[in-house]
């Protein structure tokens, strides 16, 4: 190993700690997988979400791209939509976006640059049908945890309103959409209640 052997390294450190603590634990997980739960969240590395939920590997099916974005173009968060709602027949969708990310405080300032900036142009949407709120709000820091939470309700709605969750409705199949948002301060989630 050339590069990054010390990853390599902590990785057979842990499955022989996995092993060592549950023999069977590698045959179970390479079992058909069958998580009642997608995540679709932040792509920011100090949001890890099968942990901070306390979930196990096989247990929540995840999405992550910057700002927890469902934008209506994007052929991989709707691929990923599709499949757990249809193969893996999930139960619940979870939108968790984060106090703190980055991408949404881009959406706050100036141009970011291509091509973020085309991916941004989404939380920044969400801006301006807020502006007002947003605006009288006494600094960046509370416009910018607002604006996470804004852009979880609105990222909600664009999984309810797509054409995978609308099916399955349709087919009397319910699928529950949350919006929850993770405080990094904290370690704690926070149901922003959108039901």
């Amino acid at each position: 190993m050339k590069f990054l052997s010390h990853l390599f390294d902590n990785n057979r450190k842990w499955a022989a700690d996995i092993k060592r603590r549950d023999p069977e634990y590698f045959e179970r997980l390479s079992k058909i997988q069958r998580p009642e739960y997608l995540w679709i969240g932040c792509a920011d590395s100090r949001v890890p979400a099968n942990e901070i939920v306390g979930l196990a590997p096989g247990e929540l099916f995840v999405h992550r791209n910057i700002a927890n974005i469902v934008p209506p173009f994007d052929t991989n968060v709707h691929s990923v939509l599709q499949y757990a709602v249809e193969t893996l027949e999930i139960k619940h969708i979870i939108v968790c976006g984060h106090y703190g990310c980055g991408g949404v405080v881009a959406a706050l300032r100036e141009w970011s640059g291509l091509p973020l900036e085309n991916w941004l142009a989404y939380v920044r949407a969400v801006y301006r049908e807020h502006k007002d709120e947003l605006d009288v709000l006494p600094d960046e820091t509370a416009r910018w945890r607002r604006l996470c939470e804004l852009n979880v309700a609105a990222q909600v709605n664009a999984v309810r309103k797509s054409d995978t969750v609308e099916a399955s409705w349709r087919r009397d199949r319910p699928v529950l959409v949350h919006g929850w948002i993770y405080d990094l301060r904290e370690g704690l989630l926070r149901d922003l209640e959108l039901n």
